[in-house]
């Protein structure tokens, strides 16, 4: 598994979020996003519709009938799982992500403007490097552009 860290400076998860997933969507890849509680679920469930006017992201969760779970190009959940088989984990929750988990990479999304969660990125970051994971880091910068400081951390 690798695992890129996305420190979040100007834009809000709402707004990042739809982009990253575009990306997985077009290039087929089937996603799941791990958020820490049902009222954030509940927004991006909304987002997934609403941040566009020209698109959506098709997504579903466990409050969807069970025969759709694994059709699901985007899977919403409060716990790790992965019902839709996907490769790819987005963690906006500040959860380990174990490697034994079955997914290829992880990407560890998180507000960079709070101190304590600078905190639990960076002893997230140095238990996946304990166990030889391969790990980016990307910080936002005040343009609401991506750098990648993995060389400086």
């Amino acid at each position: 598994m690798e695992v890129a860290f996305y420190q979040l400076t100007t834009t809000p998860l709402e707004k990042m979020l739809p982009k990253l997933l575009e990306k997985a969507y077009a290039s087929n890849q089937r996603a799941v996003v791990l958020v820490d509680s049902q009222e954030r679920l509940e927004l991006l469930n909304s987002v997934f519709w609403t941040y566009s006017t020209n698109a959506f992201l098709p997504h579903g969760s466990a409050a969807d009938a069970p025969e759709t779970h694994s059709h699901q190009p985007i899977w919403l959940t409060t716990k790790v799982e992965n019902p839709n088989e996907a490769s790819l984990i987005i963690s906006t929750s500040g959860a380990l992500i174990e490697p034994s988990s079955g997914f290829n990479r992880c990407l560890d999304v998180f507000d960079g403007n709070i101190p304590d969660f600078l905190t639990a990125a960076d002893n997230r970051l140095r238990h996946y490097q304990s166990l030889g994971v391969a790990c980016v880091y990307w910080r936002q910068n005040m343009q609401g552009g991506w750098e990648d400081i993995s060389k400086a951390i």
